[in-house]
């Protein structure tokens, strides 16, 4: 770790905390729109962890672990520093919507362009003015609009640092996530970077279990990295190589038999579809032994549609 970490030109030295705005562009009304980058350093040596939520403007949970980790002045290391983005798509979280007025997901943006799209710019700042301070990250998400996944920590299990910090974070469940093109992780991971994307509960809405599990999960990375001295206990996870998508083959009403969490068996009923007018109904069942890590909770529902999704090919 240097002795000062320089961000949009200010230098912050060790044993200082320091906020720092890192501006973006302007609205239409000429009102700027500015990042904030928080950032805590302790004055011992030790890793540089980042720490990142709403990539996606309507993904709040995240934004809710970083705050209440502030909050509880539990993000404060006693050994190296933390750099903390409650917040990354502002435009987004104003508007209560995953992407960008440009209709562009940051996610999918990277490593971005100086004289790009608003969300290649976004995505451009964070590969120039954070990333080369790091050593780790975690980037916090959730489900979709109405679909919540259960608390999970995704990454590639084959690059041996992913899966070492991945145990360390010990959520319930861990998914063997490939790196997807222009993705954060994937652009970060370039740089010799190591991010794991944690993901529970569905858009704009809280999910309590899967913000603590996020707050714990990130103090057991801390202790894990030696940037704390203590932190709760972690889970017995579950690791899985696999995941599947069951989709609607017919349209109508989807009525869950299951939840998110569940242990489901081979042909095992996960819910049914019926026509709005009580004639028609139709199963949806299990084509694995598996999980269900994610669950779709709106019940109208066309063919087609992704109903539940389950984790499966358990690494015993």
């Amino acid at each position: 770790m240097p002795d000062s970490i320089t961000i949009n030109k200010k230098k912050i030295g060790l044993g200082e905390h320091a906020e720092i705005f890192l501006n973006i562009a302007r609205l239409p009304t000429y009102t700027n729109i500015d990042l904030p980058v928080y950032v805590y350093r302790a004055e011992e040596d030790g890793p540089v962890l980042l720490l990142t939520g709403g990539l996606h403007g309507d993904e709040i949970n995240g934004i809710e672990i970083i705050r209440r980790l502030i909050d509880r002045e539990k993000i404060v290391p006693e050994r190296g520093t933390v750099i903390a983005m409650p917040v990354v798509n502002v435009y987004g979280f104003i508007q209560n919507v995953r992407g960008l007025p440009d209709g562009k997901d940051i996610n999918r943006s990277f490593p971005g362009s100086k004289g790009g799209s608003l969300a290649k710019l976004l995505a451009y700042t964070l590969m120039n003015e954070i990333i080369p301070q790091i050593d780790y990250g975690i980037d916090f998400h959730t489900g979709g609009s109405a679909r919540a996944n259960f608390p999970q920590i995704r990454c590639t299990l084959n690059i041996p640092k992913n899966k070492e910090l991945a145990k360390a974070f010990a959520p319930p469940i861990i998914i063997n996530s490939a790196l997807i093109n222009k993705s954060f992780r994937k652009a970060a991971k370039k740089k010799g970077k190591h991010i794991l994307v944690y993901e529970s509960g569905e858009s704009l809405r809280y999910d309590e279990s899967g913000i603590e599990e996020g707050m714990n999960g990130t103090m057991r990375v801390m202790k894990h990295l030696d940037m704390i001295d203590s932190a709760p206990d972690p889970n017995d996870s579950e690791v899985f190589y696999k995941t599947t998508w069951v989709r609607a083959k017919y349209a109508g009403l989807f009525s869950s038999k299951i939840e998110l969490g569940e242990k489901v068996n081979k042909r095992q009923v996960l819910g049914h579809i019926n026509d709005p007018f009580g004639q028609e109904w139709f199963k949806s069942m299990s084509p694995q032994n598996g999980r269900v890590i994610g669950l779709n909770n709106t019940p109208v529902v066309h063919k087609g549609d992704a109903l539940v999704h389950l984790a499966y090919n358990l690494n015993k």
